[in-house]
């Protein structure tokens, strides 16, 4: 029967829609698909004519259950649920749903009836063709539709209705590109980091992208009792079964679409530490700052602002312990480790492992610069003797290279498989970046402006390797360093040096050195 024929029968005349037809058919041009209510006057109408344009109708026997049924609807479909009530006591057990809705952030639709405009003492109609759209737009929720009964009986020519079409999915809203950036910085250089996966991230849809940077990030997360399930329970960096002890060591926290709620004890002391730095990802602005005061504000779509994360990581310079990391994961066990420089040498000595003794050679008790390659060319002409094949891994910061690079040409001469890396920062301690460097020349000579601690921003110092015959890398990101350190380490016959650049003002992590602030008393 064609869909005209329908609303004639239904309606009793050729030509003619009712009120109720035009609500059900708003609702289907909507793309609503489920309704959930308890019929009565005047809504029975509305629920027979949702059935016949196509919309699931489920009689509950409660409006509160009813409520709570369309809420989780909307969160698992996207489109909001509608719950169908009379007016008086239906209205007033549905709320219980609606704040619920609300609390959660699941798209909802409460259509109730109620008097006949004619009975009315004061307005406080809402448009109804707004309502998809105010419940699913920017964060999800409850709105309510009051449809006098007068409305849903009147007879109306079909040619004079018009539906408003099908309102889009959400727009994707993106966070600022300067906010991701100081996110990514922050996060990267966290020393007991966690990520928090809230229902926000489920409703998102955004499981691939946070599964893609929690990976790639390494990064341990904690599911909130509905976010779990957006990456499978049983991954290993999963610490839901240590929960507790995650919250409290934790130095970052990142929040993927949870709140700093009861739940997650309103992100105060003592279940999280007093300095612990919060990055909010929410689509909703109020949200952002409740509770605490975050490092960095993220507002826009969980999915699209953690893609926006996992593309500036690509793009931010390493800082020492994402070098020390990849390097550590190519190490060969019995290789030899030499390594001088401030920074370079202190972090290189807690992350770069080693299992033999007399295997690690860097500055030592007098802390002498200088020291690197000539004991580098020692050990490569021991394991030459003692062990042929065994490898010699030269980590140097950029200053400590300069006191003896030109022994590069010894190791060429010697053909000395030495695998050099020079984690390079522009200077001692600290440098600048090119830009920053070619703008303080502006205000002067570099003799005059430049601090005592920089050097030559983006020198290449791999020039010097190849231009005495042996291999010379010159890598930016993990992915240039890991797979540049693979084929040195797979050339057993020639020297080579990795040119690393990282972030000119990256340095060591604080510590707490109680010993010297100790008390006597």
């Amino acid at each position: 029967m064609s869909e005209s024929n329908l609303a004639a029968r239904s309606d009793g005349l050729e030509g003619q829609v009712s009120g109720a037809r035009v609500i059900a058919q708003a609702l289907k041009t909507q793309d609503v698909n489920y309704m959930f209510g308890i019929v009565g006057i005047p809504v029975t109408e509305i629920a027979l004519a949702a059935q016949e344009v196509g919309i699931r109708y489920i009689g509950m026997r409660n409006e509160q259950a009813a409520c709570y049924a369309a809420s989780a609807v909307g969160y698992l479909t996207g489109r909001p649920g509608v719950c169908l009530v009379v007016s008086g006591p239906g209205l007033v057990h549905s709320l219980g749903g609606m704040a619920n809705a609300n609390m959660n952030c699941w798209p909802l639709i409460v259509i109730g009836g109620s008097s006949e405009r004619s009975q009315e003492t004061m307005g406080a109609f809402q448009e109804f063709p707004q309502a998809v759209r105010s419940s699913i737009y920017g964060r999800p929720g409850a709105c309510y539709v009051d449809i006098p009964a007068d409305f849903v009986s009147l007879q109306v020519n079909v040619s004079s209705v018009k539906y408003v079409e099908c309102c889009m999915p959400p727009p994707i809203s993106m966070a600022e590109t300067s906010a991701v950036r100081v996110a990514a910085s922050v996060i990267r250089n966290a020393k007991q980091p966690l990520v928090i996966i809230g229902k926000g991230a489920a409703y998102a849809h955004a499981e691939e992208s946070i599964r893609t940077l929690v990976e790639q990030c390494k990064l341990p997360f904690l599911p909130t009792p509905m976010g779990k399930g957006v990456i499978r329970d049983n991954h290993p960096n999963c610490v839901a079964a240590a929960r507790s002890r995650a919250l409290q060591f934790a130095d970052v926290i990142v929040l993927l679409g949870a709140r700093l709620n009861w739940i997650l004890h309103f992100g105060l002391p003592p279940r999280y530490q007093p300095d612990v730095k919060f990055i909010q990802v929410d689509i909703c602005a109020e949200e952002l700052g409740n509770n605490v005061r975050p490092a960095v504000t993220l507002l826009g779509d969980v999915n699209a602002v953690t893609k926006q994360e996992l593309a500036s990581k690509k793009s931010l310079p390493m800082n020492y312990y994402t070098v020390f990391y990849h390097v550590q994961e190519q190490l060969p066990r019995d290789c030899f480790v030499v390594s001088e420089g401030a920074n370079t040498m202190d972090i290189g000595r807690t992350v770069l492992q080693n299992y033999l003794p007399r295997h690690r050679l860097d500055a030592g008790t007098f802390g002498t610069m200088g020291v690197g390659l000539g004991f580098a060319i020692a050990a490569a002409i021991v394991a030459k003797d003692r062990n042929p094949g065994q490898r010699v891994i030269c980590v140097e910061g950029d200053s400590a290279f300069g006191f003896s690079g030109m022994e590069v040409e010894t190791i060429c001469r010697y053909n000395l498989p030495i695998v050099l890396l020079v984690v390079n920062n522009n200077g001692i301690y600290q440098g600048f970046d090119k830009d920053s460097w070619k703008e303080m020349l502006k205000f002067g000579d570099a003799t005059t402006v430049a601090p005592p601690m920089c050097l030559l921003p983006h020198s290449h110092y791999e020039h010097v390797m190849t231009a005495f015959g042996g291999k010379g890398y010159f890598v930016q990101t993990p992915e240039e360093l890991q797979k540049s350190l693979r084929q040195s380490l797979a050339d057993t016959t020639n020297p080579s040096l990795i040119n690393i650049m990282i972030e000119p003002q990256g340095t060591r992590k604080a510590q707490d050195f109680h010993w010297l602030t100790r008390s006597n008393l």
